[in-house]
Protein backbone atom coordinates (compact mmCIF):
# COMPACT_ATOMS: atom_id res chain seq x y z
CA UNK A 1 0.00 0.00 0.00
CA UNK A 2 1.61 3.41 -0.93
CA UNK A 3 1.79 5.53 2.29
CA UNK A 4 0.37 8.97 1.28
CA UNK A 5 1.53 12.13 3.45
CA UNK A 6 -0.37 13.49 6.35
CA UNK A 7 0.24 17.12 5.08
CA UNK A 8 0.53 18.62 2.03
CA UNK A 9 0.64 22.10 0.34
CA UNK A 10 -2.43 21.02 -2.60
CA UNK A 11 -4.65 18.77 -2.70
CA UNK A 12 -6.49 17.91 -5.95
CA UNK A 13 -9.54 15.06 -5.50
CA UNK A 14 -10.05 13.68 -9.49
CA UNK A 15 -7.44 13.19 -12.03
CA UNK A 16 -9.50 13.58 -14.97
CA UNK A 17 -8.89 16.90 -17.44
CA UNK A 18 -9.88 19.39 -14.62
CA UNK A 19 -7.62 17.87 -12.10
CA UNK A 20 -4.91 17.03 -14.13
CA UNK A 21 -4.72 20.48 -15.52
CA UNK A 22 -4.95 22.13 -12.06
CA UNK A 23 -2.17 19.18 -10.79
CA UNK A 24 0.42 20.87 -13.90
CA UNK A 25 -0.38 24.15 -12.78
CA UNK A 26 0.24 23.58 -8.98
CA UNK A 27 3.25 22.21 -9.81
CA UNK A 28 5.63 24.86 -9.56
CA UNK A 29 4.40 26.66 -6.46
CA UNK A 30 4.35 23.59 -3.85
CA UNK A 31 4.05 19.85 -3.71
CA UNK A 32 0.63 18.56 -5.01
CA UNK A 33 -1.32 15.15 -3.95
CA UNK A 34 -3.95 14.41 -6.83
CA UNK A 35 -6.36 11.50 -5.50
CA UNK A 36 -8.05 9.63 -7.67
CA UNK A 37 -11.04 7.41 -6.36
CA UNK A 38 -9.82 4.36 -8.83
CA UNK A 39 -6.87 4.37 -11.41
CA UNK A 40 -5.90 7.62 -12.99
CA UNK A 41 -7.15 6.34 -16.39
CA UNK A 42 -10.53 6.07 -14.74
CA UNK A 43 -12.77 8.73 -15.36
CA UNK A 44 -15.23 11.05 -17.57
CA UNK A 45 -12.33 12.54 -19.14
CA UNK A 46 -11.42 9.17 -20.98
CA UNK A 47 -14.88 8.55 -21.91
CA UNK A 48 -15.15 11.91 -23.91
CA UNK A 49 -15.63 10.83 -27.44
CA UNK A 50 -16.74 13.22 -29.51
CA UNK A 51 -14.05 15.97 -29.21
CA UNK A 52 -12.88 19.92 -27.71
CA UNK A 53 -14.72 22.79 -29.37
CA UNK A 54 -12.07 25.77 -29.86
CA UNK A 55 -12.40 28.83 -32.34
CA UNK A 56 -8.82 27.20 -34.13
CA UNK A 57 -9.82 26.91 -38.29
CA UNK A 58 -9.48 29.83 -40.91
CA UNK A 59 -13.22 30.00 -40.86
CA UNK A 60 -14.11 30.19 -37.64
CA UNK A 61 -14.01 33.06 -34.57
CA UNK A 62 -14.16 33.58 -31.30
CA UNK A 63 -16.86 35.51 -31.15
CA UNK A 64 -19.21 32.88 -33.26
CA UNK A 65 -18.17 29.72 -30.68
CA UNK A 66 -19.27 32.59 -27.66
CA UNK A 67 -22.34 33.16 -29.46
CA UNK A 68 -23.10 29.46 -30.19
CA UNK A 69 -22.78 28.66 -26.18
CA UNK A 70 -25.02 31.64 -25.78
CA UNK A 71 -27.64 30.16 -27.39
CA UNK A 72 -27.41 26.63 -26.23
CA UNK A 73 -27.17 28.01 -23.10
CA UNK A 74 -31.04 29.38 -23.58
CA UNK A 75 -30.76 32.27 -21.68
CA UNK A 76 -28.52 31.51 -18.79
CA UNK A 77 -25.29 31.66 -19.26
CA UNK A 78 -22.76 33.51 -17.32
CA UNK A 79 -21.97 35.42 -20.35
CA UNK A 80 -18.55 36.38 -18.51
CA UNK A 81 -17.93 32.79 -17.95
CA UNK A 82 -18.53 31.90 -21.48
CA UNK A 83 -16.44 34.64 -22.91
CA UNK A 84 -13.29 33.22 -20.75
CA UNK A 85 -14.32 29.49 -21.93
CA UNK A 86 -13.65 30.37 -25.79
CA UNK A 87 -11.30 33.15 -25.31
CA UNK A 88 -8.66 30.99 -23.42
CA UNK A 89 -9.60 27.73 -25.18
CA UNK A 90 -7.50 28.08 -28.22
CA UNK A 91 -4.14 28.71 -26.12
CA UNK A 92 -5.11 25.74 -24.04
CA UNK A 93 -5.27 23.25 -26.36
CA UNK A 94 -2.27 25.09 -28.55
CA UNK A 95 -0.31 24.12 -24.81
CA UNK A 96 -2.01 20.43 -24.94
CA UNK A 97 -0.25 19.87 -28.30
CA UNK A 98 2.85 21.01 -27.33
CA UNK A 99 2.70 18.47 -24.54
CA UNK A 100 2.40 15.99 -27.04
CA UNK A 101 -1.71 15.39 -27.55
CA UNK A 102 -1.80 13.96 -31.42
CA UNK A 103 -5.37 15.68 -32.70
CA UNK A 104 -6.27 13.92 -36.02
CA UNK A 105 -5.02 15.87 -38.67
CA UNK A 106 -5.83 16.19 -42.95
CA UNK A 107 -2.40 16.60 -44.37
CA UNK A 108 -0.57 18.66 -42.03
CA UNK A 109 -3.70 20.23 -40.82
CA UNK A 110 -5.78 19.59 -37.88
CA UNK A 111 -9.09 18.05 -38.52
CA UNK A 112 -12.30 19.65 -37.44
CA UNK A 113 -15.56 18.16 -37.11
CA UNK A 114 -18.86 19.85 -37.07
CA UNK A 115 -21.51 19.10 -33.87
CA UNK A 116 -24.98 19.71 -32.76
CA UNK A 117 -25.78 23.37 -32.42
CA UNK A 118 -22.29 24.89 -33.65
CA UNK A 119 -22.46 26.74 -36.66
CA UNK A 120 -18.77 26.06 -37.69
CA UNK A 121 -16.51 22.77 -37.61
CA UNK A 122 -14.58 23.04 -34.90
CA UNK A 123 -14.52 20.31 -32.92
CA UNK A 124 -11.12 18.53 -32.71
CA UNK A 125 -11.05 15.05 -32.27
CA UNK A 126 -8.18 12.22 -31.63
CA UNK A 127 -7.87 8.39 -32.90
CA UNK A 128 -11.40 9.10 -34.53
CA UNK A 129 -13.64 8.67 -31.32
CA UNK A 130 -11.05 8.84 -28.32
CA UNK A 131 -10.65 12.39 -27.84
CA UNK A 132 -10.55 12.33 -23.77
CA UNK A 133 -8.62 9.33 -23.62
CA UNK A 134 -5.76 11.13 -25.59
CA UNK A 135 -5.78 14.29 -23.88
CA UNK A 136 -6.01 12.33 -20.43
CA UNK A 137 -3.10 10.45 -21.88
CA UNK A 138 -0.74 13.52 -22.73
CA UNK A 139 -1.79 14.97 -19.50
CA UNK A 140 -1.12 12.20 -17.16
CA UNK A 141 2.13 12.39 -18.96
CA UNK A 142 3.28 15.86 -18.44
CA UNK A 143 2.19 15.72 -14.25
CA UNK A 144 4.09 12.48 -14.08
CA UNK A 145 7.32 14.04 -15.30
CA UNK A 146 6.65 17.25 -12.58
CA UNK A 147 8.42 15.56 -9.42
CA UNK A 148 6.32 17.96 -7.07
CA UNK A 149 3.01 16.21 -7.98
CA UNK A 150 2.25 12.85 -5.81
CA UNK A 151 -0.58 10.70 -6.87
CA UNK A 152 -2.43 8.68 -5.26
CA UNK A 153 -5.21 5.91 -6.80
CA UNK A 154 -7.80 3.97 -5.32
CA UNK A 155 -7.93 6.50 -2.75
CA UNK A 156 -11.94 7.52 -2.13
CA UNK A 157 -12.55 10.97 -0.63
CA UNK A 158 -15.09 10.59 1.66
CA UNK A 159 -15.73 14.49 3.47
CA UNK A 160 -14.25 17.55 3.50
CA UNK A 161 -12.20 18.50 6.36
CA UNK A 162 -12.51 21.87 8.29
CA UNK A 163 -10.52 24.30 10.63
CA UNK A 164 -11.54 27.60 11.91
CA UNK A 165 -14.47 27.46 9.03
CA UNK A 166 -11.77 26.86 6.31
CA UNK A 167 -11.60 23.93 4.51
CA UNK A 168 -8.08 22.12 5.10
CA UNK A 169 -8.04 18.82 3.97
CA UNK A 170 -9.85 15.58 2.93
CA UNK A 171 -11.02 12.76 4.85
CA UNK A 172 -9.82 9.78 2.50
CA UNK A 173 -10.60 6.14 2.57
CA UNK A 174 -8.34 3.61 0.65
CA UNK A 175 -8.83 0.48 -1.25
CA UNK A 176 -7.76 -1.06 2.52
CA UNK A 177 -10.25 -0.18 4.12
CA UNK A 178 -8.01 2.24 6.38
CA UNK A 179 -9.77 6.00 6.83
CA UNK A 180 -6.81 8.95 7.27
CA UNK A 181 -6.95 12.83 7.09
CA UNK A 182 -4.76 14.93 4.94
CA UNK A 183 -4.28 18.39 5.45
CA UNK A 184 -3.36 21.44 2.75
CA UNK A 185 -3.35 25.12 2.16
CA UNK A 186 -6.66 24.48 -0.13
CA UNK A 187 -8.83 21.58 -1.89
CA UNK A 188 -9.84 21.70 -5.31
CA UNK A 189 -12.89 19.53 -6.06
CA UNK A 190 -12.26 18.32 -9.43
CA UNK A 191 -14.79 15.03 -9.40
CA UNK A 192 -16.41 14.95 -12.29
CA UNK A 193 -20.05 14.17 -13.04
CA UNK A 194 -22.71 12.47 -11.78
CA UNK A 195 -24.74 10.13 -13.98
CA UNK A 196 -25.04 7.36 -11.87
CA UNK A 197 -27.37 9.16 -10.05
CA UNK A 198 -29.56 8.20 -12.91
CA UNK A 199 -30.27 4.18 -13.89
CA UNK A 200 -29.80 5.40 -17.82
CA UNK A 201 -26.83 6.76 -18.02
CA UNK A 202 -23.32 7.19 -20.29
CA UNK A 203 -21.31 8.19 -17.74
CA UNK A 204 -18.31 5.32 -16.12
CA UNK A 205 -19.26 3.62 -12.43
CA UNK A 206 -17.03 6.06 -10.91
CA UNK A 207 -19.31 9.37 -11.48
CA UNK A 208 -21.47 9.39 -8.25
CA UNK A 209 -21.73 12.86 -7.64
CA UNK A 210 -18.96 12.27 -4.94
CA UNK A 211 -17.61 16.12 -4.95
CA UNK A 212 -21.57 17.68 -5.27
CA UNK A 213 -22.37 15.47 -2.35
CA UNK A 214 -19.20 16.61 -0.38
CA UNK A 215 -19.40 20.00 -0.89
CA UNK A 216 -23.04 20.19 0.48
CA UNK A 217 -22.46 18.82 3.66
CA UNK A 218 -19.50 20.89 4.12
CA UNK A 219 -22.31 23.96 3.77
CA UNK A 220 -21.09 24.96 0.46
CA UNK A 221 -23.40 26.94 -2.07
CA UNK A 222 -24.83 24.57 -4.93
CA UNK A 223 -26.16 25.89 -7.95
CA UNK A 224 -28.74 24.77 -11.30
CA UNK A 225 -28.38 21.17 -10.24
CA UNK A 226 -31.74 21.08 -11.88
CA UNK A 227 -30.05 21.01 -15.74
CA UNK A 228 -28.99 17.70 -16.37
CA UNK A 229 -28.12 16.87 -20.00
CA UNK A 230 -29.48 13.81 -21.72
CA UNK A 231 -27.71 12.66 -24.64
CA UNK A 232 -29.94 11.41 -26.79
CA UNK A 233 -28.17 8.86 -28.65
CA UNK A 234 -27.10 6.51 -25.94
CA UNK A 235 -27.25 2.22 -27.03
CA UNK A 236 -30.47 0.61 -25.99
CA UNK A 237 -29.82 -3.41 -26.03
CA UNK A 238 -30.81 -5.13 -23.31
CA UNK A 239 -27.85 -6.48 -21.35
CA UNK A 240 -25.93 -3.86 -22.83
CA UNK A 241 -24.68 -0.84 -20.65
CA UNK A 242 -25.91 2.84 -22.15
CA UNK A 243 -22.70 3.12 -24.39
CA UNK A 244 -22.74 7.16 -25.88
CA UNK A 245 -23.03 7.60 -28.93
CA UNK A 246 -21.06 10.36 -29.58
CA UNK A 247 -22.61 13.47 -31.42
CA UNK A 248 -20.19 13.54 -33.88
CA UNK A 249 -21.81 10.78 -35.72
CA UNK A 250 -24.89 13.24 -36.48
CA UNK A 251 -22.03 15.50 -37.24
CA UNK A 252 -21.05 13.47 -40.39
CA UNK A 253 -24.56 13.03 -41.29
CA UNK A 254 -26.06 10.33 -39.27
CA UNK A 255 -29.59 9.99 -39.24
CA UNK A 256 -32.75 9.68 -36.76
CA UNK A 257 -35.13 7.75 -37.33
CA UNK A 258 -38.86 6.67 -35.09
CA UNK A 259 -40.02 3.16 -35.07
CA UNK A 260 -41.75 3.55 -38.11
CA UNK A 261 -38.58 4.13 -39.97
CA UNK A 262 -39.22 7.77 -40.64
CA UNK A 263 -36.89 10.70 -39.85
CA UNK A 264 -38.34 12.96 -37.77
CA UNK A 265 -36.27 16.09 -36.39
CA UNK A 266 -37.00 18.52 -38.77
CA UNK A 267 -40.58 18.51 -37.24
CA UNK A 268 -38.99 19.80 -34.05
CA UNK A 269 -35.97 21.82 -35.18
CA UNK A 270 -34.72 23.76 -38.18
CA UNK A 271 -31.36 22.32 -37.73
CA UNK A 272 -32.80 18.41 -37.60
CA UNK A 273 -30.40 15.94 -36.23
CA UNK A 274 -28.17 18.75 -35.25
CA UNK A 275 -30.42 20.43 -32.76
CA UNK A 276 -29.03 21.04 -29.31
CA UNK A 277 -29.14 17.78 -27.30
CA UNK A 278 -31.95 19.00 -25.04
CA UNK A 279 -34.54 18.92 -28.39
CA UNK A 280 -33.11 15.98 -29.70
CA UNK A 281 -33.61 14.30 -26.37
CA UNK A 282 -37.12 15.53 -25.76
CA UNK A 283 -38.03 14.76 -29.52
CA UNK A 284 -37.04 11.21 -29.01
CA UNK A 285 -39.34 11.06 -25.74
CA UNK A 286 -42.20 12.84 -27.69
CA UNK A 287 -41.73 10.50 -30.80
CA UNK A 288 -42.13 7.01 -28.11
CA UNK A 289 -44.90 8.88 -26.14
CA UNK A 290 -46.99 9.09 -29.56
CA UNK A 291 -46.26 5.57 -30.44
CA UNK A 292 -47.45 4.49 -27.31
CA UNK A 293 -44.01 2.69 -26.20
CA UNK A 294 -42.29 4.76 -23.58
CA UNK A 295 -40.14 1.81 -22.90
CA UNK A 296 -38.90 1.62 -26.40
CA UNK A 297 -36.32 3.52 -28.60
CA UNK A 298 -35.54 4.92 -32.13
CA UNK A 299 -32.67 4.52 -34.63
CA UNK A 300 -29.46 5.63 -35.44
CA UNK A 301 -28.81 5.60 -38.53
CA UNK A 302 -25.22 5.91 -40.52
CA UNK A 303 -26.40 2.93 -43.27
CA UNK A 304 -25.92 6.06 -45.91
CA UNK A 305 -22.58 7.00 -45.23
CA UNK A 306 -19.16 5.35 -46.61
CA UNK A 307 -18.62 2.31 -44.90
CA UNK A 308 -14.86 2.91 -44.96
CA UNK A 309 -15.00 6.42 -43.47
CA UNK A 310 -17.03 5.43 -40.86
CA UNK A 311 -14.78 2.66 -39.66
CA UNK A 312 -12.06 5.13 -39.71
CA UNK A 313 -13.88 8.17 -38.19
CA UNK A 314 -15.15 6.08 -35.18
CA UNK A 315 -13.46 2.95 -34.47
CA UNK A 316 -14.43 3.24 -30.80
CA UNK A 317 -18.21 2.90 -31.71
CA UNK A 318 -18.12 0.85 -34.35
CA UNK A 319 -15.87 -2.61 -32.35
CA UNK A 320 -18.07 -1.64 -29.30
CA UNK A 321 -21.41 -2.00 -31.72
CA UNK A 322 -20.10 -4.84 -33.37
CA UNK A 323 -19.62 -6.68 -29.90
CA UNK A 324 -23.21 -6.30 -29.36
CA UNK A 325 -23.79 -7.81 -33.53
CA UNK A 326 -24.44 -4.34 -34.85
CA UNK A 327 -22.85 -3.76 -37.57
CA UNK A 328 -23.14 0.18 -37.48
CA UNK A 329 -21.77 0.71 -41.25
CA UNK A 330 -25.09 -1.95 -42.66
CA UNK A 331 -27.93 -1.81 -39.73
CA UNK A 332 -29.72 0.89 -37.57
CA UNK A 333 -28.60 1.25 -34.18
CA UNK A 334 -31.22 1.11 -31.55
CA UNK A 335 -30.68 4.25 -29.07
CA UNK A 336 -32.33 6.43 -26.19
CA UNK A 337 -31.39 9.49 -24.28
CA UNK A 338 -29.43 8.75 -21.52
CA UNK A 339 -27.99 10.70 -18.42
CA UNK A 340 -25.13 12.09 -19.81
CA UNK A 341 -23.85 15.59 -17.88
CA UNK A 342 -24.49 18.19 -15.12
CA UNK A 343 -24.62 21.53 -16.37
CA UNK A 344 -25.03 22.54 -12.35
CA UNK A 345 -23.05 21.75 -9.44
CA UNK A 346 -20.58 23.70 -6.31
CA UNK A 347 -20.79 27.31 -7.18
CA UNK A 348 -17.83 28.91 -7.75
CA UNK A 349 -16.59 32.31 -9.41
CA UNK A 350 -14.29 32.20 -12.31
CA UNK A 351 -11.15 31.67 -10.66
CA UNK A 352 -12.78 28.47 -9.32
CA UNK A 353 -13.64 29.91 -5.87
CA UNK A 354 -16.88 28.31 -4.06
CA UNK A 355 -18.30 29.78 -0.84
CA UNK A 356 -16.36 28.52 1.63
CA UNK A 357 -12.79 29.85 1.80
CA UNK A 358 -9.81 26.93 0.69
CA UNK A 359 -12.38 25.33 -1.23
CA UNK A 360 -12.09 24.94 -4.87
CA UNK A 361 -13.82 23.34 -7.95
CA UNK A 362 -13.18 23.24 -11.20
CA UNK A 363 -14.70 20.79 -14.26
CA UNK A 364 -17.48 19.41 -14.22
CA UNK A 365 -18.51 19.00 -10.80
CA UNK A 366 -18.53 23.01 -10.89
CA UNK A 367 -21.21 25.98 -12.04
CA UNK A 368 -19.62 28.98 -13.48
CA UNK A 369 -22.75 29.09 -15.22
CA UNK A 370 -20.61 28.81 -17.98
CA UNK A 371 -22.95 26.27 -19.93
CA UNK A 372 -26.39 28.01 -19.11
CA UNK A 373 -29.78 25.67 -19.09
CA UNK A 374 -27.61 23.37 -21.71
CA UNK A 375 -24.14 22.76 -22.55
CA UNK A 376 -22.44 23.02 -26.19
CA UNK A 377 -21.29 19.80 -27.46
CA UNK A 378 -17.58 19.33 -26.77
CA UNK A 379 -17.42 22.51 -24.39
CA UNK A 380 -17.03 20.16 -21.42
CA UNK A 381 -13.47 18.99 -22.26
CA UNK A 382 -12.73 22.80 -23.07
CA UNK A 383 -14.16 24.10 -19.54
CA UNK A 384 -12.02 21.51 -17.46
CA UNK A 385 -8.87 22.51 -19.52
CA UNK A 386 -9.59 26.22 -18.67
CA UNK A 387 -11.14 25.88 -15.61
CA UNK A 388 -8.84 23.41 -14.56
CA UNK A 389 -5.70 25.92 -14.91
CA UNK A 390 -7.59 29.00 -13.49
CA UNK A 391 -8.46 27.33 -10.39
CA UNK A 392 -4.49 25.63 -10.33
CA UNK A 393 -3.35 29.28 -10.47
CA UNK A 394 -5.79 31.32 -8.29
CA UNK A 395 -4.62 28.08 -5.47
CA UNK A 396 -1.00 29.06 -5.51
CA UNK A 397 -2.04 32.79 -4.63
CA UNK A 398 -3.06 31.94 -1.09
CA UNK A 399 0.02 29.31 0.15
CA UNK A 400 0.44 29.05 3.18
CA UNK A 401 1.93 26.85 6.04
CA UNK A 402 0.07 23.88 7.08
CA UNK A 403 0.22 24.17 10.81
CA UNK A 404 1.19 21.24 13.08
CA UNK A 405 -2.13 21.52 14.61
CA UNK A 406 -4.66 21.08 11.92
CA UNK A 407 -2.63 17.50 11.32
CA UNK A 408 -4.29 14.54 12.47
CA UNK A 409 -3.78 12.01 10.19
CA UNK A 410 -3.69 8.76 12.72
CA UNK A 411 -5.06 5.53 10.04
CA UNK A 412 -8.28 3.58 11.14
CA UNK A 413 -9.86 0.86 9.93
CA UNK A 414 -13.91 1.06 8.80
CA UNK A 415 -15.76 -2.31 9.79
CA UNK A 416 -17.12 -3.63 6.76
CA UNK A 417 -20.37 -5.49 8.77
CA UNK A 418 -22.79 -4.14 5.94
CA UNK A 419 -24.61 -6.27 3.42
CA UNK A 420 -23.25 -5.17 -0.37
CA UNK A 421 -26.06 -6.61 -1.60
CA UNK A 422 -28.56 -4.31 0.24
CA UNK A 423 -26.34 -1.74 -0.33
CA UNK A 424 -26.87 -1.98 -4.32
CA UNK A 425 -30.33 -2.81 -3.85
CA UNK A 426 -30.88 0.79 -2.46
CA UNK A 427 -28.63 2.36 -5.25
CA UNK A 428 -30.76 0.73 -7.58
CA UNK A 429 -34.03 2.02 -5.99
CA UNK A 430 -32.96 5.64 -5.56
CA UNK A 431 -31.44 5.29 -9.52
CA UNK A 432 -35.00 4.06 -10.90
CA UNK A 433 -36.94 6.49 -8.72
CA UNK A 434 -34.57 9.86 -10.30
CA UNK A 435 -34.78 8.07 -13.79
CA UNK A 436 -38.60 7.51 -13.31
CA UNK A 437 -39.10 10.81 -11.74
CA UNK A 438 -36.40 13.56 -12.77
CA UNK A 439 -35.65 12.64 -16.13
CA UNK A 440 -35.99 14.12 -20.17
CA UNK A 441 -39.51 15.28 -18.95
CA UNK A 442 -40.64 16.06 -15.76
CA UNK A 443 -44.07 17.36 -13.65
CA UNK A 444 -44.51 18.98 -10.45
CA UNK A 445 -46.28 17.03 -8.42
CA UNK A 446 -44.36 14.04 -8.96
CA UNK A 447 -41.51 15.94 -8.52
CA UNK A 448 -42.83 16.83 -5.39
CA UNK A 449 -43.09 13.29 -4.27
CA UNK A 450 -39.97 12.35 -5.35
CA UNK A 451 -38.55 14.71 -2.85
CA UNK A 452 -40.46 13.57 -0.41
CA UNK A 453 -39.44 10.18 -0.91
CA UNK A 454 -35.54 10.53 -1.61
CA UNK A 455 -35.68 12.53 1.99
CA UNK A 456 -37.08 9.47 3.68
CA UNK A 457 -34.64 7.30 2.42
CA UNK A 458 -32.11 9.00 4.24
CA UNK A 459 -33.36 7.18 7.40
CA UNK A 460 -32.68 3.60 5.67
CA UNK A 461 -28.78 4.32 4.23
CA UNK A 462 -26.42 1.66 4.31
CA UNK A 463 -24.58 2.08 7.64
CA UNK A 464 -21.04 -0.15 6.79
CA UNK A 465 -19.04 3.10 6.11
CA UNK A 466 -17.08 1.12 2.89
CA UNK A 467 -16.91 2.79 -0.05
CA UNK A 468 -20.15 1.51 -2.19
CA UNK A 469 -21.78 2.88 1.29
CA UNK A 470 -20.37 6.62 0.42
CA UNK A 471 -21.49 6.28 -3.12
CA UNK A 472 -25.06 5.36 -1.82
CA UNK A 473 -25.29 8.54 0.72
CA UNK A 474 -23.58 10.70 -2.91
CA UNK A 475 -25.84 9.27 -5.32
CA UNK A 476 -28.93 10.29 -2.35
CA UNK A 477 -27.53 13.46 -1.78
CA UNK A 478 -27.20 14.63 -5.41
CA UNK A 479 -30.40 13.15 -6.61
CA UNK A 480 -32.56 15.10 -3.96
CA UNK A 481 -30.84 18.11 -4.99
CA UNK A 482 -31.29 17.95 -8.24
CA UNK A 483 -35.37 16.85 -7.52
CA UNK A 484 -35.51 19.73 -5.28
CA UNK A 485 -33.96 22.05 -8.50
CA UNK A 486 -35.81 21.38 -10.20
CA UNK A 487 -39.36 21.76 -8.52
CA UNK A 488 -38.40 24.76 -8.25
CA UNK A 489 -37.69 25.76 -10.78
CA UNK A 490 -41.25 26.91 -12.09
CA UNK A 491 -40.75 26.47 -16.00
CA UNK A 492 -38.85 25.37 -18.80
CA UNK A 493 -35.66 25.85 -20.28
CA UNK A 494 -33.00 23.86 -21.95
CA UNK A 495 -32.23 20.55 -20.24
CA UNK A 496 -35.18 20.97 -17.66
CA UNK A 497 -38.47 20.82 -19.18
CA UNK A 498 -42.02 20.51 -16.95
CA UNK A 499 -45.19 19.43 -18.97
CA UNK A 500 -46.95 21.65 -15.86
CA UNK A 501 -44.91 24.69 -17.13
CA UNK A 502 -43.90 24.37 -20.73
CA UNK A 503 -43.15 28.09 -21.57
CA UNK A 504 -39.98 29.93 -20.56
CA UNK A 505 -40.52 32.37 -17.54
CA UNK A 506 -37.83 35.01 -18.16
CA UNK A 507 -39.04 37.77 -15.56
CA UNK A 508 -39.58 35.10 -12.57
CA UNK A 509 -36.52 32.54 -13.77
CA UNK A 510 -33.65 34.03 -15.58
CA UNK A 511 -31.26 33.53 -12.57
CA UNK A 512 -29.20 30.58 -11.17
CA UNK A 513 -30.80 28.30 -8.48
CA UNK A 514 -28.83 28.07 -5.31
CA UNK A 515 -28.91 25.69 -2.93
CA UNK A 516 -27.28 26.77 0.59
CA UNK A 517 -28.83 24.01 3.17
CA UNK A 518 -32.22 23.39 2.81
CA UNK A 519 -33.10 26.39 1.28
CA UNK A 520 -33.44 27.77 -2.48
CA UNK A 521 -33.41 31.11 -4.00
CA UNK A 522 -32.81 32.09 -7.20
CA UNK A 523 -30.01 34.66 -8.41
Amino acid sequence: MKTLPAETDFIVVGAGIAGLRASVELASAGRVLCLAKREVTESNTQYAQGGIAAALSDDDEVSLHLDDTLKAGDGLCNEEAARVLVEEGPSRIEELIEWGTQFDRTGSKIAFTREGAHSRSRVLHAHGDSTGREIGRALYLKAKTMKPIVFGEFEFTTELVHHDRRVTGVRVLDNEGHLREIHATSVLLATGGLGQVYSDTTNPQVATGDGVAMAYRAGAAISDMEFVQFHPTALYLKGAPRFLLSEALRGEGAYLRNLELTRFMHKYHEMGELAPRDVVARAIAHELEVAKRPDAGVYLDLTHLKADNVRKRFPTIYSTCMQYNIDITEELIPIRPAAHYAMGGVRTDLEGRTSIPGLYAAGEVACTGVHGASRLASNSLLEGLVYGARAGSAMKTELRVVHASEVTAPNASVPSNGNPRETETFIQKVQSMIWQRVAVVRDGKVLKQAVADLAAMHAILPKSGDRRAHEAANILNTGLLIARSALAREESRGAHYRIDFPLKNDKKFNKHSVVRGESISFE
